[in-house]
C-alpha cells in the first residue's frame, strides 16, 4: 500500500499539471482571436496594438525571470496554484479595459501572469517526470497546444455570436473551473526548499544558458513560421489567401499530435537522441521550404518542421528543469525566458530583414539555427533524469 500511494499521486499530479497546460493554451489561444475586436474598440493604429502586445511579452518575460526565485522558496506547487488561478482571470481584465492606458496594464498583467504560470507548469512537470521515473513533458506540451488549437477555433464564432465579452467571461470561467480542480493534485518537490535563496539572483552554472540559447534558436524558428509563413506563400510563392493560411496550420497541426507521441520516443531512444533526430527532421523541413518553388511544397515543407520543433522545446526545457546545483524553478525560469525572448524579438527582427531581402533565405537562416542545436544537443543529458522514487512492484 505503502509503495503504491506515491505512485498514484504522481499519477494525479501527471493529469493536473496537463490540466493546467491545457487551460493555458485555451487562454492564450482564446486572446488571438480577441486581436481584431480590441483593436476597433479601443479605436487604435496597428502601431498602438503592437505596443500593447509588446507589452504583454515584457509582462510575461518579467514574470518568467521572478518566477524561478519564486519557486525555489515556495514550491512550484504553490507558485502554480496563484499564478493559474490568477492567470485565468487575465483574458477577462483584458477585454473589460474600457481606455488604452487601463488596456496597456492589463495586458501587462496577462501576459506576467502566463508567463509565470508557464514557468511553474513546466517546473512541476520536471517534478511529476522525476515521480514517476519518465518523461510526460512533450504530451504535456500537446495538451497545451491542443488548448491553443480549441482556443483560437472557438473563439471567432464565440465572438460573433455572443459578443467579445461574452466570450472572454466563459473562457475565464472554464480555465479558472480546470485550474482549481487540478489545484489539489499538483504534486509538490520531495526535497524541502534551499533557505539560502533569500535574495533573487541569477544562476553562475552557464550550463543553463547554454541550454537556454538552445530554446532561443528553436522557438526563434517556431516564431518565423507562426508569423511569417503564410506571407511567404502569398508574397513569394503567389498563393491564395486560404492556401497561404495552411502553412501555419500544417506547422501547428503536426506539432500538437507529435506531442502526444513524443515522450514515447524520448523514453525509448532518449532525450539526446531524440533530440538530435528531431532537430536533423526540423532543419530539413525548413531548408526545403526557403527553397521551394511551389506553394504546396512549402506547406508540405512546414509541416515537416513542426514534426521536428515538436519534441524540442520539452526535451530542452526538461534539461533547463534538471540542472545539477539548483531547483527545478531557478534552471527553467532561465530556459523558458530566453526562449520565449525568440518569440517576442524574432518576428520585428525577420520583417526588418525581409524589407531588405525575400523571405526564403530567412527561413534558410532558420534551418541553420536548427543544426546549431543538433551540434549542441548534447547538451541535453541532464533531461535523462533519476526519478525520485521507484515506480511501485
Amino acid at each position: 500500500m505503502n509503495a503504491s500511494n506515491p505512485m498514484q499521486t504522481a499519477i494525479r499530479g501527471r493529469w493536473a499539471v496537463a490540466a493546467v497546460f491545457l487551460a493555458n493554451g485555451f487562454l492564450t489561444g482564446s486572446w488571438a482571436p480577441q486581436i481584431p475586436v480590441f483593436l476597433t474598440r479601443l479605436d487604435i493604429s496597428k502601431f498602438t496594438l503592437g505596443l500593447l502586445i509588446l507589452l504583454f511579452g515584457a509582462g510575461a518575460v518579467t514574470a518568467m525571470t521572478w518566477c524561478g526565485h519564486l519557486i525555489s522558496k515556495h514550491g512550484s506547487r504553490t507558485v502554480l496554484r496563484w499564478f493559474g488561478l490568477c492567470g485565468s482571470l487575465g483574458l477577462l481584465v483584458v477585454a473589460l479595459a474600457p481606455n488604452v492606458p487601463l488596456a496597456a496594464i492589463a495586458m501587462f498583467i496577462f501576459g506576467g501572469s502566463i508567463g509565470g504560470m508557464d514557468v511553474a507548469m513546466n517546473a512541476n512537470a520536471v517534478v511529476v517526470e522525476r515521480r514517476l521515473g519518465r518523461a510526460i513533458m512533450s504530451s504535456s506540451h500537446g495538451f497545451w497546444s491542443l488548448g491553443g488549437f480549441a482556443g483560437g477555433a472557438l473563439g471567432g464564432y464565440a465572438i460573433q455570436t455572443y459578443g467579445h465579452l461574452a466570450h472572454a467571461a466563459v473562457v475565464t470561467a472554464l480555465a479558472f473551473a480546470a485550474i482549481a480542480a487540478a489545484v489539489p493534485h499538483i504534486v509538490a518537490e520531495n526535497k524541502p526548499q534551499a533557505t539560502e535563496h533569500h535574495k533573487f539572483a541569477l544562476p553562475a552554472n552557464p550550463l543553463v544558458y547554454l541550454i537556454g540559447l538552445m530554446a532561443l534558436l528553436t522557438m526563434i524558428s517556431e516564431g518565423a513560421v507562426l508569423d511569417w509563413a503564410a506571407l511567404y506563400l502569398r508574397q513569394e510563392l503567389g498563393a491564395d489567401l486560404a492556401v497561404a493560411g495552411l502553412a501555419y496550420a500544417a506547422f501547428s497541426g503536426v506539432m500538437a499530435i507529435m506531442r502526444f507521441f513524443g515522450d514515447g520516443v524520448r523514453n525509448r531512444f532518449g532525450a539526446v537522441m531524440t533530440l538530435r533526430g528531431s532537430a536533423i527532421v526540423a532543419a530539413a523541413g525548413m531548408l526545403i521550404a526557403g527553397l521551394s518553388p511551389s506553394p504546396w511544397l512549402a506547406i508540405a515543407a512546414f509541416a515537416l518542421c513542426g514534426f521536428g520543433i515538436a519534441n524540442m522545446v520539452p526535451i530542452i526545457f526538461s534539461a533547463g528543469g534538471n540542472q545539477e546545483g539548483m531547483s527545478s524553478g531557478t534552471g527553467m525560469s532561465v530556459v523558458t525566458t530566453m526562449g520565449y525572448s525568440g518569440i517576442l524579438v524574432a518576428p520585428s527582427a525577420i520583417g526588418f530583414v525581409a524589407e531588405h531581402s525575400s523571405f526564403g533565405p530567412i527561413f534558410i537562416a532558420m534551418s541553420v539555427l536548427l543544426i546549431v542545436v543538433l551540434l549542441m544537443a548534447g547538451l541535453a543529458h541532464r533531461a535523462e533524469f533519476a526519478p525520485d522514487v521507484a515506480p511501485a512492484e
